[in-house]
């Protein structure tokens, strides 16, 4: 099954579809997706990606990312994927966007309008073993120290959205 991805300008205004493997191969800008859940002790959900992934595969990252399909928002597409890789469906909220460019050894560009979901859950996921090898609940701190000590174990956007965190929502970090 082919699978396109929403290209946007620098405004996250739609300019066209593409599919997503091409949009890799190509560095076109498109939307992308990150969930990041957080337990009622303030720890986060990571996983870690499957070692089938076509890139960054078995980096630790947020609890899940993925891309909006043509027609379907990013809130509806991220809510959708929360429950297909790890299992489980919670309110989320949208808490900011950014956009990024990164390249890989396979030669694939990820160059994404991101946008940033939090929700909250107190539960264990039923991970899809198709996306995610493992998960684990860490507390910011911990977090900090593992991205400092061994920065290569984590996806790139994830160190980004870390690293925006830091910026916008100290009282996490604290």
């Amino acid at each position: 099954m082919t699978e396109n991805v929403i290209l946007v300008d620098t405004q996250d205004s739609p300019v066209g579809q593409m599919e997503k493997m091409e949009a890799h191969l190509k560095g076109e800008l498109h939307r992308a997706l990150s969930v990041l859940i957080f337990n009622s002790r303030g720890e986060i959900l990571l996983q870690q990606r499957a070692f089938s992934k076509y890139h960054s595969p078995g980096l630790w990252s947020n609890t899940c990312c993925s891309h909006p399909r043509p027609g379907e928002d990013s809130l509806q597409a991220a809510s959708r994927r929360l429950s297909e890789e790890m299992g489980f469906s919670v309110p989320i909220s949208n808490s900011f966007e950014f956009v990024y460019k990164a390249h890989f050894e396979n030669g694939l560009i990820e160059h994404e309008y991101d946008h940033v979901f939090f929700g909250t859950y107190d539960g264990v996921p039923l991970i899809n073993p198709e996306e995610a090898h493992d998960f684990k609940w860490i507390s910011p701190s911990e977090l900090m120290d593992e991205m400092r000590s061994k920065p290569a174990d984590f996806t790139v956007w994830f160190r980004i959205i870390i690293g925006k965190m830091v910026g916008r929502f100290p009282e996490l970090f604290s």
